[in-house]
């Protein structure tokens, strides 16, 4: 893989790492999901990552320092961890998310937790990195709000999930 850009220009930078279509899926289930093993990321992901293209993928957001990756032991699984700048890629999913939301077909149930940082308040996206940074760089927050930032967002994914049943 490439160490330097093919240009100076910081769109480009940032479009070689994270813009082929999955980087960001994968990075969307670890932040959203709480997925950190592959065969979670690989089983319950909606549009249906094919395993060699998981592992690439895998692979390259490792390579680039958006993630880490424990050895897998005997008995035990390899753990993926976001790094702090996997973690800093939370607003540009916020952007692309609200984005999506006003130009592309989308369902209510995926598309809720981007409409909740799109249209929310700017401190959810906030909260939701300092509880990852709790969670992947042992970072502990000081006096964490109760739900967290997480939870908030899974349960308003279960509402309109179960409005739409």
């Amino acid at each position: 893989m490439r160490e330097e850009p093919r240009s100076g220009c910081a769109i480009n930078a940032a479009v070689e790492v994270l813009g082929d279509p999955w980087s960001l899926i994968v990075l969307r289930d670890m932040i959203f999901g709480g997925r950190r093993h592959f065969r979670d990321l690989l089983t319950r992901n909606d549009e249906g990552i094919a395993s060699n293209i998981l592992a690439s993928r895998l692979r390259k957001l490792v390579e680039t320092g958006l993630l880490t990756r424990d050895d897998a032991t005997r008995g035990r699984k390899a753990t993926y961890t976001l790094t702090e700048a996997g973690i800093q890629t939370l607003p540009v999913m916020v952007a692309l998310g609200a984005w999506g939301l006003r130009h592309r077909p989308t369902t209510p149930e995926l598309a809720v937790r981007a409409r909740l940082l799109a249209e929310g308040s700017p401190r959810l996206a906030e909260e939701l990195m300092d509880e990852l940074r709790e969670t992947h760089l042992g970072i502990p927050r000081e006096n964490p709000p109760s739900p967290s930032a997480s939870e908030r967002l899974r349960q308003a994914y279960e509402a309109t999930r179960a409005q739409a049943l």
